[in-house]
């Protein structure tokens, strides 16, 4: 006799399952922090039954899976019985095109919020960044995680991340008996590719003169342990989640091993600014603030409910640093084989001038 469908498992062990946690639903179920964090649920003794959602199956077969996009309202239906839903279907890649970006991320976030009322399921947990908080010269350090958020939407997906912010605190308005639960990471760390991890791939690490980088860190696995904290009911509100304390500049460049190329403000924005209005660079130069000013934060609300990091800051700049290794990026734009080997022999200076020149040749075609 064959065995049965993995759905039709899935759905026995639903039905049968002792457990009294909650059901819980993960959408962007199949890749990144989602996979991870959905093994991690059905693995659970805590929860009953997971629902995964995705656009296509993923590899935990204990999980529920269904698979549809997250603006399609029919999500409703796959979401009854849910008792917490964690939006995880977020495209935040930098090659995305920005407006297709946008609309699938905005439009994402509302069909999902709806949905999870329409359901009748109690409680979402969305994920952005506590790069909503902004990277500012006159940031206290650390951020409180109840200080008001002064992010632009000048860096690449956080205006998406802010609206995202904005439809969660509006849906229990909108929805009575809906809970929103925030969590923001720090820089993430673990199989991610962001401006920011990126920034380790240069020759040389860029620092813009006067300002005073401070770095904290987030590995995936820490996360996906706070964001299981929050379908379970065990933190909740808005809340941030990181390493423990803050690297300064300096103790990042002595760990890492890569020296500095320090730049004056008006240089390095400019560049940063054509490089990416002529498609050079897939970075914004809003990107360069969080590398310049401070944004850490203090993840107390985490730590009140019980949680605390596995990694520390040093630790994940040390897997970060591995992850990267043999990657070359200048100004945000990955390398070619032939350019690394330039810009690594010549170094970031020589790399710089390099993309200047790209510029200029690139203005001159255009007859600018």
């Amino acid at each position: 006799m064959s065995s049965p469908d993995p759905q039709v498992r899935a759905a026995r062990n639903l039905s049968t399952s002792t457990s009294r946690g909650p059901v819980v639903a993960v959408t962007g179920a199949a890749s990144g922090i989602g996979a991870l964090l959905t093994a991690r649920l059905a693995a659970s003794e805590e929860v009953k039954q997971v629902v995964a959602i995705d656009e296509r199956r993923g590899d935990t077969s204990e999980a529920t899976w269904h698979i549809l996009d997250v603006r399609d309202p029919a999500i409703a239906e796959k979401l009854r019985g849910a008792d917490v839903v964690v939006h995880l279907a977020l495209d935040l890649d930098l090659e995305t095109d920005a407006a297709a970006r946008t609309a699938y991320n905005v439009r994402g976030t509302q069909t999902v919020l709806t949905a999870a009322a329409a359901a009748g399921v109690h409680r979402v947990v969305l994920c952005t960044s506590a790069m909503v908080y902004g990277a500012l010269p006159d940031n206290d350090i650390p951020l409180s995680e109840d200080a008001e958020l002064r992010a632009t939407a000048e860096a690449t997906g956080v205006g998406d991340l802010l609206e995202i912010e904005r439809l969660g605190r509006r849906a229990p308005r909108a929805h009575p008996g809906l809970n929103v639960t925030v969590v923001r990471p720090a820089v993430l760390v673990g199989g991610t590719d962001t401006a920011l991890t990126r920034y380790f791939e240069s020759p040389r690490l860029l620092v813009v003169a006067g300002s005073r980088p401070t770095w904290q860190f987030c590995h995936v696995e820490d996360l996906c342990s706070a964001l299981e904290y929050a379908a379970l009911e065990k933190a909740d509100g808005e809340f941030a989640v990181g390493c423990d304390g803050w690297l300064e500049q300096e103790e990042v460049e002595e760990l890492s091993g890569i020296r500095r190329m320090e730049l004056p403000s008006a240089v390095a924005l400019g560049a940063a600014a054509r490089l990416h209005r002529i498609g050079l660079t897939p970075s914004p130069a809003g990107d360069l603030a969080y590398t310049m000013h401070p944004w850490v934060v203090s993840v107390g609300r985490l730590h009140d409910a019980g949680w605390r990091p596995q990694w520390t800051n040093e630790e994940v700049l040390a897997e970060l640093l591995e992850e990267v290794a043999g990657r070359h990026t200048v100004a945000g734009r990955r390398l070619g084989r032939k350019d690394a080997t330039a810009a690594g022999a010549a170094g970031a200076t020589v790399a710089l001038l390099g993309a200047a020149a790209v510029v200029r040749r690139a203005r001159k075609r255009r007859g600018l």
